[in-house]
Formats: C-alpha cells, structure tokens, sequence
C-alpha cells in the first residue's frame, strides 16, 4: 500500500511541474473529423481515469518558441553525431527526400512499410496495420508526407492532423535501417509547420506510455512532456 502511495504522490508532483499547454480544436477545419478527435483526446484515461486521455505528458514542440526552421534545426544538434540534426544529415546525404504524398499512389510500399516488423515498441503490429488498404480517403485536415529513397521508394510515412491551433501526427513509421530517415521526416515536417507560422504546437502522442527508445527519439526532435488542456471552438 505504502509503494503505491509513493508512486501516486510521485505521478502528482509531476503533473504538477508540467507546463500546461492549451490545445484549441476548431470546427471549421473539418466539423465531423475534430469532433471525434476531441472526443477521443478528452475521454477519460484508460489508467488514470481523473485524467484525460491525452492530457497528462503530451509530447509538443511548441512551434512560436523557434524563431524559424534554422533556428529549430539547431537545437537539436545537441549530441553531436547521435543528434536528431545529424542524422537527418545523413539520410539527406543518402539520397533520401521527404515529399507530401497521396497515399493511393503508394498502397503496395506503405502495405509493405506496416509489415515490414512483427513488433513494434515491444508490442505485436496492430491488425490496422496488417489489413491492407484498397484505398484511403483524404480528409481536408489532414495532410501525408513520405520519405522516398533514391530510387523512389517510400520507406517512411505519417499522417499529420491540423485540428485547431495544433497540429498532430497519427501515424509515424518506416522501415528500420540506420539511415536517419525518421529523423529527415519529422525534423523536415517540424521546420515547415514553424516556418508557416499557422499554429502553436504540433504533438506526437505522450510520453506516459512510450518506451524508453520512443521517448528519446521525441526528445532528440525537441518534443517536451506538458499538461496539454483542451478546448473545442
């Protein structure tokens, strides 16, 4: 009894020292698809059922703390040769681009991509990802980028939501190499979303949850833990 009220008192003076970020979804970018976003975002947490369910540690970079795309890129430098800014180098260097895609001109490589491992993260491949799509429909908020090898391969895709003064990837997955391709996509997707300036913060799920390998990655692309609270307009 006595461990547990250690690890609660622990969880709540984290909580308590998180920044709290203000996340606004907004109707007009796409009624139906924001309402059922904010549903899913604001349900009660699966473990901590006071909380919602992406509330507590939401992973943001808060895109006005950068002054532009330059200035991102050199924050994560930090690390030298195992920085977020030098492996993106490298896949550059490796022939990789990043590009925004339509998704059905890619229905066999992204299939491929999706099975490419049997676990991810430590978990089995979710069968959303085992079925393979006949074709995908695009919602007006939503925009999809792919990272495309020399031979114009797609090893790498995300799926990046705009739902209000935020932005938020949903999916985020590649092949495993060591080429840096998931560091080209997210810094690259990160430096365009600052340099527009049309939103605050752009997320990539929490880190209460994520491995220990997945929590770096964040932090090595500049995302930080918040108390993310939740509005709809």
């Amino acid at each position: 009894m006595s461990s547990k009220l250690s690890q609660l008192f622990e969880l709540a003076v984290g909580i308590s020292r998180l920044p709290v970020a203000r996340l606004e979804f907004r109707l007009a970018m796409n009624p139906d698809d924001v309402r059922r976003m904010h549903a899913y975002f604001t349900k009660r947490h699966p473990k901590y059922k006071i909380f919602q369910n992406k509330s507590l540690g939401a992973a943001l970079v808060n895109v006005r703390s950068y002054g532009d795309s330059g200035a991102y890129m050199d924050s994560i430098k930090d690390g030298g040769r195992n920085s977020a800014e030098h492996h993106a180098r490298k896949a550059k260097s490796r022939g990789y681009v990043l590009t925004e895609i339509d998704r059905n001109k890619y229905i066999d490589d992204i299939y491929e991509i999706n099975n490419s491992v049997e676990m991810r993260q430590g978990r089995p491949m979710d069968e959303a990802y085992r079925r393979k799509e006949t074709a995908y429909v695009h919602e007006k908020n939503y925009r999809h980028f792919g990272v495309l090898n020399a031979a114009g391969k797609l090893v790498a895709y995300s799926d990046l939501g705009f739902y209000g003064n935020f932005a938020a990837f949903n999916r985020v997955i590649g092949i495993r190499n060591n080429d840096g391709i998931m560091h080209l996509m997210l810094s690259e997707i990160i430096s365009e979303v600052i340099d527009k300036r049309s939103h605050d913060y752009i997320m990539y799920d929490t880190y209460f949850g994520a491995s220990p390998g997945l929590k770096t990655f964040k932090t090595m692309l500049g995302f930080e833990p918040y108390r993310a609270k939740y509005s709809l307009q």
